[in-house]
């Protein structure tokens, strides 16, 4: 098939055209060249675990009451031979309320918590709010219109 005058030109335009270098054929797939595979040692098991304690029955209280700082919290807290936990804390809350939480846990029922506040919440009134002034030390800017 004889080639135009436009199809050499249009072939001109676009440039060589280059063919993809031939591979080398693939080596057959062999055992690798590092050796044998090695295997990890077989696992060491722990030994069983020891069967837990019993519940320890206990009991636990502390407190603070500052009256300079107003600081004023306490804790109760124990534990019976089933291993049921019962105790309560009360704080003073900085808007004058008391928050007293009771609660109990144990293995069935979970963590359960009653929270109470006693009092109401005081807050100081607001204060009208007015800018800063300007400082003296650094003079006005003064603008100028530019000149043409």
């Amino acid at each position: 098939m004889p080639i135009s005058e436009a199809d050499s030109e249009a072939e001109a335009q676009r440039g060589p055209v280059y063919k993809e270098a031939p591979r080398p054929p693939r080596k057959a797939a062999g055992p690798p060249a590092y050796g044998p595979p090695v295997y990890a040692p077989a696992p060491k098991y722990a030994p069983a675990p020891e069967p837990k304690l019993p519940p320890q029955p206990y009991q636990f209280e502390y407190g603070v009451a500052d009256q300079y700082t107003g600081t004023n919290f306490q804790a109760v807290e124990n534990q019976d031979a089933e291993g049921t936990v019962v105790g309560s804390y009360r704080v003073n809350l900085p808007d004058g309320r008391v928050q007293t939480v009771t609660y109990t846990a144990d293995h069935y029922g979970g963590f359960v918590a009653d929270v109470s506040y006693e009092g109401v919440a005081q807050y100081p009134p607001e204060k009208e709010y007015k800018p800063a002034p300007a400082p003296k030390y650094a003079p006005a800017p003064k603008y100028a219109p530019a000149r043409a």
